[in-house]
This record gives C-alpha cells, structure tokens and sequence, in this order.
C-alpha cells in the first residue's frame, strides 16, 4: 500500500473536503525549492509550503540550531520560568520591529498570534472600565481559524457556519485603487458610536483574498485615523513579515505604526510552529496592576518553546544576510519582467507585484469561487507538471522560497504561461 493510500485511513487534511478531493500528494523528501513524493517526482514549491519557507527545505543552518537547541534545554514551561532563546528571540525582534513596539507575548499560530491580540484589545478597555467590544476589518480579510480570528476575516466559505457564534466586527472596503476615498469615509463612520476596539488588518497585501494589494499610504491614513478616535491598530504581518514584501514587515512601509503586529509562518522558516504578538508599552501597561484580575489569562502549553526560539533566531540570522537579501531582490525583478511579459496576454485580466509576490488573475466571465472548478483544474495542471502552486478561485499566485533558482523561478513562470493556453 502506497503512503498516499495509508494517508487516507486516518488522516484529516484542513480545507479538503474528501469525498471530491483527489488523495494528498506523499511527499517524502525536500531539499532547497524542490520537494520529491513517494514515487520519485520532483516539484518546485513555488508557494513556500504556505508562506513558511523562505530559506528552503531542510536548511541546514536552522537544522543545525535546533539540533544544539534540543540537546541542551528542549522545552520548559514560560508560566514563571524563562530561558536565553526567548531572551535573545526578543531582544533581536526588538532591534527590527518598528520603535514602538516594546513587549513580546509568544504562542504558537498565526490564528493564535492574532486571537492574543484580539483579547488584549478588548481586555484593554475592560480593564479601564470602558465598554469598547467590536472590531474593525477588511471585506475578504483572512486573519485565522480560532473564533476570534475566524470573527476577524471575511471569507465566507470559511466561516458562514458560524455566523451568530462570533464577535462583533464592522466591514471597512479593502482601499485599492479607486476605493481609498471609500474606504476611509466607512472607516470614519465607525467611530461615531466609540464602541470599536481595534481595526485589524493585512497590511499592503490581503493573501487568502487573492494577494489583492493596496497602497501604504491609505494605510498610513487609516491608522492615523484609528490614532485620532483611539482605536488600536492591529497589523497581521502572518504572511507578509520577514521579507515577503521586500522590506522586512509590510509595515515599515508606513509613517504610522500599528499597536499591535501578529508574526507567525516564516518566524522559524517553516520549521516549528510558532508564534508571536507584539505590543506597544502603553497596551502592556493596560494590564500591569496590583489586581492579578487585570492580567492577560492567554498562554499554552509550549508558549516560547526554546526550540522554537533557536529556529527564529536562526532565520532571522539568515533573513539579514546579504544574501538573502539580495535573493528577495532578484526575485522581485524577474517577476516584474514576467509581469510585463503576460500582462498584455489575452486571457490575464490583471496582474500585481510586491517584493517576493506575484499574482494574475485570469479572464472569467463569472465570479470564480474559492474552490471552483477553474481553480481546481489549474492546481491539478500546476501538480501534474511538477510546480506547487494553489490558486485563489481565478487568480494564480507566487511566492517562492527566496533561495529559488533562476531556472526553477523560470519554469514556474513557463508553467503558468501553459495553463493559460491549455487549462
């Protein structure tokens, strides 16, 4: 029996539903961009295993730090205990995180750095004895699967069968071009109640909407606006930190810096599932007080593992090389040549670029829907000729590891040039 036949007995994979799904894909080895699967195929991971993975499978630097890591302290609880990784982790986030950002709270998700962030939001004002209990997000944001973070996001797929077990959450446009003026005049309307807590949101760059981009300066302006009603702004820079926009967050991009930032995937560089919130001292003082009540009550179990912390601590290491920054570079500039190649091809309706990520989005003349039958034809395309790609309904993207080759950034480029002609 195959691995992949073993694979379905037990195994439940997320977002798949498995009666239509064809089996999962075994893979059993990767090495830089390339991942090989049980019989032997070779495949260019042109998504970085969902935006984890910027330095390449199996690195051996970060290897080499868990490894060190493991044989000296694996884990020990952080509820009153603490250890060098996390020191260290922090004080090297501190250096490179936007200057107001002063205190670290870890966890070990994406959906929980963001439900951290939530909580202290609304817990903030509980403590002052105000009542501030919504909050603000993007139409077709995606901030996570936990409550709070499902509350956050705007995807309907994903969470219309939770309606009326959520938060309360107002809609502001996503400000693309054309929209801004739109987008702010609705965000300005929601503080006339004063009832918003904080306004959530992905910074430049919506990933599970389809990479759809706005500018930094609206952003700039929304912030502002946040500032001036007292509403904290929470940046989710899950996807988007550690380079993927060109500079290290999306949010240096920015004159107005959020309160809040959610940093997760490319954190350990796809390694060790790990996570971290960070906050302003003004939020962190919201809840230092004689009255043990007023304490954030949010933690797990391998809340700043040291494992985890000596795998970040090695890819920011790596993320600062000249190397690698040049490799974000590169990138950068072979998709802007691609992107001037396809954008006049008859059957790409758009196409957008932004540091390390690239999108188009194909021709339709309906709404494609997440998982619709274009997107899916298109993904079995893109596997069947060896590339990872996962297209958003109609709307194909890349964001590779930054240690991809010229060659293998080519053929992901000639593959997607082939579905447009033959899918």
């Amino acid at each position: 029996m195959s691995l992949s036949q073993r694979d379905q007995k037990h195994n439940w994979h997320p977002y798949t539903q498995h009666k239509t799904a064809s089996p999962a894909v075994a893979i059993t080895k990767g090495q830089g961009a390339l991942l090989w699967d049980e019989n032997g195929k070779e495949y260019i991971d042109a998504i970085a295993s969902w935006w984890v993975n910027p330095y390449g499978h199996s690195n051996k630097y970060i290897a080499d730090a868990i490894y060190k890591q493991l044989t000296s302290l694996e884990h020990v609880l952080f509820g009153g205990f603490t250890h060098e990784p996390a020191v260290v982790l922090s004080e090297k986030l501190i250096e490179i995180l936007p200057s107001n950002q002063r205190k670290l709270f870890y966890s070990d998700n994406g959906s929980t750095a963001v439900e951290v962030a939530i909580k202290a939001a609304l817990q903030f004002h509980y403590n002052k004895g105000t009542t501030k209990t919504k909050i603000i997000a993007f139409e077709d944001a995606f901030h996570g699967d936990t409550f709070g973070a499902m509350a956050a996001s705007g995807i309907s797929l994903f969470t219309e069968a939770f309606q009326g077990s959520l938060l309360e959450v107002v809609r502001v446009p996503i400000p693309t071009k054309g929209n801004e003026d739109k987008a702010l005049a609705v965000l300005n309307d929601f503080f006339a109640t004063n009832a918003c807590a904080a306004f959530i949101f992905e910074p430049l760059v919506l990933g599970a909407a389809g990479m759809v981009m706005y500018s930094p300066e609206v952003l700039d302006k929304m912030i502002a606006l946040c500032k001036e009603h007292s509403v904290f702004t929470i940046a989710d820079e899950v996807m988007a930190g550690f380079g993927k926009t060109g500079k290290t967050f999306a949010t240096d991009y920015l004159v107005n810096k959020p309160d809040m930032m959610c940093l997760s995937k490319a954190l350990t560089g796809g390694t060790i599932p790990m996570a971290i919130t960070t906050f302003t001292q003004e939020i962190f003082d919201g809840f230092y007080d004689e009255d043990i009540n007023k304490a954030l009550f949010h933690g797990h179990t391998f809340t700043a593992n040291p494992t985890g912390c000596a795998a970040a601590i090695a890819s920011l290491e790596l993320l600062q090389t000249e190397e690698m920054q040049e490799n974000v570079i590169r990138i950068n500039k072979h998709h802007l040549d691609f992107e001037s190649k396809i954008i006049n091809h008859p059957r790409v309706e758009t196409t957008r670029v932004l540091g390390v990520i690239f999108a188009l989005e194909i021709k339709s003349e309906r709404k494609e829907s997440y998982y619709g039958t274009l997107r899916n034809k298109l993904y079995n395309f893109f596997i069947e000729n060896g590339v990872v790609l996962r297209p958003v309904g109609n709307i194909v993207y890349i964001l590779p590891p930054y240690i991809i080759t010229d060659t293998q950034l080519q053929k992901v480029y000639q593959t997607i040039e082939d579905a447009l002609e033959n899918v």
